[in-house]
């Protein structure tokens, strides 16, 4: 089986060229959604942790933001306890899928937590700032603040680039989105 990690800044589409490959693909920021949705331990753990901030489950969003923006170290407590419950759902995952050719990881913070193994293939998806801004103030959840914390927890964009294999230049255009994954999936099979 190919693993195949999807890098790059936060709002540069990396899940909509995740979804463009036609192979199984992880989406972490899925998983979690429906860990905070559905997982009454990963509340318990939480709420022990910061019982000011996460009080009600299902855990609501704007609990964990707050707990986040409320003091510098509460990201990382949030951050341990979900990608602990990550990694059991990705080998999970990687189980039920491990008869395909290839399965795609959609991980935020994909190298900065371990997660990928030297094997793995990874593409970074390069996107201009102004249209990665553009998109990120569409969000639901926009906050600029909250942004900014997690952009200081992630490796440099720089150093992501250089550790891919493949650089796909997003210009959210499908046509050109699968051409180029055509590419690198030709070259790697």
């Amino acid at each position: 089986m190919i693993r195949i990690g999807i890098l790059g800044d936060i709002g540069s589409g990396k899940s909509y060229v995740a979804n463009n490959f036609g192979y199984p693909v992880f989406n972490a920021d899925d998983e979690v959604s429906k860990l905070y949705a559905n997982s009454k331990q990963l509340y318990v753990n939480l709420n022990k942790k910061l019982p000011k901030y996460i009080y009600s489950f299902p855990i609501n969003k704007n609990q964990i933001t707050e707990a986040i923006l409320g003091n510098h170290n509460n990201l990382k407590k949030i951050i341990d306890l979900v990608h602990k419950e990550i990694r059991k759902k990705m080998k999970l995952f990687l189980k039920k899928n491990k008869n395909k050719k290839v399965v795609i990881l959609d991980i935020p913070l994909l190298l900065e937590n371990k997660i990928n193994n030297k094997y793995d293939i990874l593409v970074f998806v390069d996107s201009k700032k102004k249209d990665i801004n553009k998109r990120l103030k569409k969000r639901e959840n926009y906050n600029i603040n909250l942004l900014n914390k997690f952009k200081k927890i992630q490796l440099p964009l720089e150093y992501k680039k250089k550790k891919s294999q493949f650089i796909i230049k997003n210009n959210f255009k499908k046509k050109y989105i699968k051409m180029r994954i055509k590419n690198i999936i030709k070259e790697i099979i």
